[in-house]
């Protein structure tokens, strides 16, 4: 489910920020970024997001600064500093240059003057990351619970449409055997015409058979059963995506069935209205867990 968070923490001298970023996926994929002093809590963060995703792929982005005194000190290079000293003494005389070498000169040379290397506090640098990131984690859960339940109310609002309209298709179908009776009358009337009357025995069997194959009463019992477990799974608290796109493929299953019996205009169009309402199911499915 498609949600963003960030969050900041601070204690002591040292500073941590995260951007926490999840996409629809159908597997739990994560994509870290960290700076290399952070490296060694990449897997706590996994596991620390892991508690509230199932599915996603998650982005992670985190650094930190460090305030305390050692993060002001610089150390000189003062060998290199000597070296390009002398060097620019050598063409100042090999040219003849008559001004005098300035310390902006030296500081001219690339880290010559460089950020001192220090060690930071592991142990207070994990507490604040691993904080950071759970106060993100968190943020990010609660707009995935906001959006899931936007999500809930649409869904459902959908599966009432379409339980609210097998109502109207079942007594569309009750009419396919009377449309299939007329159609075989006026097919049989154009090929016996000056033969003798057909037999009503025989007449009322083929109607039958046509009855029969025209009947979509077990496929609109299945769907009203879809329909209840569908909204079952959605009341469910644990993740459920993979249940309902499994019931979406079900669903249109049975509508491709009546759509093949359908024997009217109004059952056909019926059925692609249907399916286009499931399709928009299926769509906002991908956003579920």
């Amino acid at each position: 489910m498609t949600a963003f968070a960030k969050a900041s923490h601070t204690k002591e001298f040292i500073t941590a920020d995260v951007t926490i970023r999840s996409y629809n996926s159908r597997h739990l994929d994560f994509a870290i970024h960290l700076p290399e002093a952070c490296q060694s809590f990449e897997e706590q963060i996994k596991r620390l997001i892991s508690k509230t995703h199932d599915r996603g792929r998650i982005e992670v982005r985190l650094n930190f600064t460090d305030d305390s005194e050692a993060s002001d000190l610089f150390e000189v290079d003062e060998v290199k500093a000597r070296g390009y000293y002398s060097a620019l003494s050598r063409l100042k005389d090999s040219l003849a240059i008559g001004s005098d070498i300035s310390l902006d000169h030296i500081l001219a040379a690339r880290n010559i003057i460089i950020p001192a290397q220090k060690q930071v506090d592991a142990d207070l640098l994990g507490e604040v990351v691993l904080a950071v990131v759970e106060m993100a984690a968190g943020e990010l859960d609660l707009m995935r619970r906001q959006e899931g339940e936007n999500l809930f109310q649409d869904l459902s609002s959908r599966m009432d449409y379409i339980e609210g309209s097998m109502e109207i298709l079942t007594k569309e179908a009750a009419k396919i055997p009377g449309v299939y009776k007329n159609r075989l009358m006026e097919r049989i009337a154009k090929l016996t015409q000056d033969a003798e009357e057909i037999d009503p025995v025989r007449l009322a069997q083929e109607v039958a058979v046509l009855s029969d194959k025209s009947d979509v009463s077990e496929e609109v019992v299945r769907l009203a059963s879809h329909i209840s477990l569908f909204r079952e799974v959605m009341d469910a608290k644990s993740s459920q995506g993979r249940k309902l796109n499994f019931l979406i493929q079900e669903f249109n299953r049975e509508f491709n069935t009546i759509g093949s019996k359908a024997g009217n205009a109004v059952l056909s169009h019926m059925v692609v209205d249907l399916k286009s309402e499931l399709e928009k199911i299926r769509e906002q499915v991908q956003n579920i867990e």
